[in-house]
């Protein structure tokens, strides 16, 4: 299990590469060229940078979050073929510096929602948070100015500015779109997509819908274990993969995630591992990684990827905002590590259970 941890880039990022290289057990770093709008070419200049500000840390770009989908893919719009055609030739540009995983998400509008970015808890860290009562009746663009306005100046990747100024325009595109229809437009893109994956090398690793159900009243496509089982099978390769977040299908209690991992741990090249706390309402908070701060087993959840071998890459996910660092919501340093300390603790002790057999 070789252990990455999300940069943002030069510019774009509180944490410098001189910190994340002094985790213990990092391998990698998952990027995106996060001013390069969705549909756009990523140029081989731009990638070949990245690759450059990286490896002197001893550090890969093997794993890339995310190369977005442009909203005409997954509309299946008459422009559809061309920015699949774009997606080709950024597939190819990522292929020969060594990329070897793309994550990416068919969520129509938006990537992720969630109410709060700095909800205060307990212990008086703060964390994000979802509130169905907040969102029960909300304008989807005061949604997006509350983000604007708490990001810190730092992007928010599915939140983008620029692309959201079109919102009811976007709402409108999408009216009378069914489950059935986006998923027919998913299996079009990996048709097309697919096999130059495997020419250059590379996995792709759909992430599920975050959070697991349908907000604002758009489709969701991959919440459960059938739907993702309906996704690997469009396309029979194991370059079509999954990432497996257990945050995002954590949130659906009914979701059992250790018997994802083991179902599914063939077509999983990537995983996200973090915690959350759902509560009686359907609300949740992310919480540290320990098993007993949320509602998920971590101990569990990391238990089925060594019970399976797996040799794949993860991170640790969203993390709180601890110790007052200054930090683009649920991507600070300090909570990130100390999940992955906690992540590696449970695997060497499964190590040495194991030799001791």
């Amino acid at each position: 299990m070789k252990t990455t941890f999300r940069w943002y880039g030069v510019g774009n990022d509180t944490i410098p590469l001189s910190y994340i290289k002094q985790i213990p057990s990092m391998t990698g770093v998952v990027w995106a060229l996060h001013d390069i709008p969705a549909g756009d070419i990523w140029p081989e200049q731009r990638i070949a940078e990245v690759k450059a500000q990286v490896e002197p840390y001893g550090l890969n770009i093997d794993v890339v979050e995310s190369v977005n989908i442009h909203e005409s893919i997954k509309l299946g719009s008459s422009e559809r073929d061309h920015y699949i055609e774009n997606y080709k030739a950024t597939l190819r540009h990522l292929g020969k510096y060594g990329v070897k995983v793309v994550c990416y998400n068919f969520m129509p509008v938006f990537d992720w929602i969630r109410t709060d970015l700095f909800k205060q808890t307990d212990d008086g860290s703060t964390a994000l948070f979802y509130e169905h009562a907040k969102i029960d009746g909300i304008d989807p663009k005061i949604l997006v100015k509350q983000f604007a306005e708490n990001s810190k100046d730092l992007t928010l990747p599915g939140w983008e500015s620029e692309r959201l100024k079109h919102l009811d325009r976007l709402f409108d595109l999408y009216k009378g779109m069914t489950e059935e229809k986006l998923r027919e437009n998913l299996k079009y893109f990996l048709e097309q997509i697919i096999p130059v994956a495997e020419e250059v090398g590379i996995k792709m690793a759909i992430h599920p819908d975050d959070p697991p159900f349908s907000v604002f009243g758009l489709p969701r496509i991959a919440k459960c274990h059938d739907d993702l089982q309906k996704i690997v099978d469009m396309v029979d390769s194991p370059a079509n993969g999954i990432t497996l977040c257990s945050g995002a299908l954590g949130v659906n209690l009914a979701n059992n995630l250790p018997k994802m991992i083991r179902a599914f741990h063939q077509r999983i090249p990537f995983a996200h591992i973090r915690n959350i706390k759902v509560f009686d309402n359907g609300d949740f908070l992310e919480t540290s990684h320990l098993t007993r701060d949320g509602s998920l087993d971590i101990v569990e959840i990391v238990k089925a990827y060594h019970d399976v071998g797996f040799e794949g890459y993860y991170r640790p996910d969203h993390g709180r905002h601890i110790w007052q660092e200054k930090c683009r919501p649920g991507y600070g340093l300090y909570d990130r590590a100390l999940g992955i300390m906690y992540i590696q603790g449970l695997w060497d002790a499964l190590e040495k259970a194991k030799g001791e057999k």
